[in-house]
Order: structure tokens, then C-alpha cells, then sequence
């Protein structure tokens, strides 16, 4: 037994040297060396480590290019945690400290996309970063046209506006089924206006022919209804408004 446990105890006593000795053999004076170990820990994915590491190259040595390069990958370990706001933070301040880096269209997409994650997935709750997000997609998409990113960047927009026209049509909705048909047509029409072809217009154009029924405001009824029969022709919300209001208009 005991031959067995010396061996055993010697390879883990070297392992363990080994380790300290890759560490410890790094030159953490100068920039390259501190950048270094700071890559080290976090490929170990010691963090917490790898961005302490990252900031004291940053602030020890704020002159070198590796210095903008910490600061980038503090914003990436956040984002890889999924610690969005955090990342977020990284990514405002680092586009802040430096508009003319070479990669200002990715940091610009990856800002988007960490107020995207902080959306909550039910559209009932609080959906007020989703401006911010659309805000930097369309910065991608209108001042980088060139860039790899400007198709996901229009596709998360598209992604956004959607969570957007839901909880319109979702409140739209609230106030129709108890009645409120004012409070309803007002949703109903900014739905309309504001986010159009999104998979809605159908069924806010029922919502806002039936509403202005209901207050007998005739005039946008009938327009209502007119376009709903004209862009969705035989869709299950024109034939329900023809059966509910189409004769009586």
C-alpha cells in the first residue's frame, strides 16, 4: 500500500509544481507578461482572477496597446457570464475611450446585444432596454454598412420590434376584452403606426375596426375594416369583423 501512495503523492506534487512554476515563471512586470497570465487565467476561466489581472495591465500600463485590449476582454468575460449589465458598462466605456478602435462595429453589435439579453423573456414585464438595443443595432446596420455583423444586427432589431408590438397588441388586448374600446383603439392604432409588418396588423386591424364600432366613431371603422379586408383578404380577422360589424357599417 505504502508503494502505492509515494508514487501517487510524487505526480501530484509535480503537477502541482508544474503549475505553480508556469505561473510563476511569467514576467507580470511588463505588459506582454501581464497580459499574459491574465489570458492564462482566463482560459483556466479564473475570472474573478483573469480580470483583475486585465485591469492592472490596464492601469499599470494605460500607454501600451494591450491596455485597450484588457479592457476588452473584461467586457467579453462579462458577457461569457452572462453578467449583462456588466458587460454592457465594459462595452459603453470602452466605445466611449476609444470611437476609432478598428473593431468599434463589434463592440458597437455587442453593446446591443447585452441590453438584448437583459430583456426579460415574458412581455408582460418591463421591456425599457429594448430601445437601447435598437438604438446600437441600427448603428451597426447605418454607420458600419460593411461590417460581418449587419445581418445579425437587422435580425435582432427584428427580434426587439417583435417583443415591442407584442406588448403593444398584448395591452391592446387588456383593455378590448374588458370593454374599454377607447383605451383599446388608441393601442390598436399605435401598433399600426409604429410597428407595421410585423405580424400584427391582422389582428389590430380587427381590434381597431370592432374599437371604433363600439364608440361609434364610424368613419375609422369603416377604414379599419376596408383595410383589413384589402391586405388580408380571407384571413380569419376579416371574416370575424365581417360577421361582427361588416353589415351594420
Amino acid at each position: 500500500m505504502k508503494s502505492l501512495i509515494l508514487p501517487v503523492f510524487l505526480m501530484f506534487s509535480i503537477l502541482a509544481g508544474t503549475g505553480c512554476s508556469s505561473t510563476s515563471e511569467i514576467d507580470t512586470g511588463t505588459p506582454e507578461g501581464a497580459f499574459k497570465l491574465a489570458e492564462k487565467y482566463e482560459k483556466d476561466e479564473r475570472f474573478e482572477e483573469a480580470i483583475a489581472q486585465y485591469n492592472q495591465v490596464k492601469n499599470k500600463h494605460p500607454y501600451s496597446k494591450l491596455a485597450p485590449e484588457s479592457e476588452l476582454r473584461i467586457a467579453e468575460i462579462h458577457f461569457k457570464r452572462e453578467e449583462y449589465i456588466e458587460a454592457q458598462n465594459a462595452y459603453q466605456v470602452f466605445k466611449e475611450l476609444h470611437p476609432s478602435h478598428p473593431r468599434i462595429d463589434y463592440i458597437t453589435f455587442r453593446l446591443g446585444l447585452s441590453f438584448f439579453n437583459q430583456l426579460p423573456t415574458t412581455i408582460d414585464r418591463d421591456l425599457s432596454v429594448a430601445e437601447r438595443a435598437i438604438l446600437y443595432f441600427d448603428e451597426v446596420t447605418q454607420s458600419f454598412p460593411g461590417s460581418p455583423f449587419v445581418k445579425e444586427a437587422s435580425d435582432y432589431k427584428i427580434k426587439t420590434l417583435k417583443m415591442l408590438a407584442e406588448k403593444e397588441y398584448y395591452i391592446g388586448n387588456f383593455y378590448f376584452i374588458r370593454d374599454k374600446y377607447e383605451s383599446a383603439l388608441g393601442r390598436f392604432e399605435e401598433l399600426l403606426r409604429i410597428y407595421p409588418a410585423l405580424g400584427f396588423d391582422a389582428r389590430a386591424l380587427y381590434g381597431a375596426a370592432v374599437s371604433a364600432h363600439k364608440i361609434k366613431d364610424v368613419a375609422k371603422a369603416r377604414s379599419y375594416l376596408d383595410k383589413l379586408n384589402t391586405q388580408f383578404r380571407g384571413s380569419p380577422e376579416a371574416e370575424k369583423a365581417r360577421r361582427e360589424i361588416g353589415n351594420s357599417i
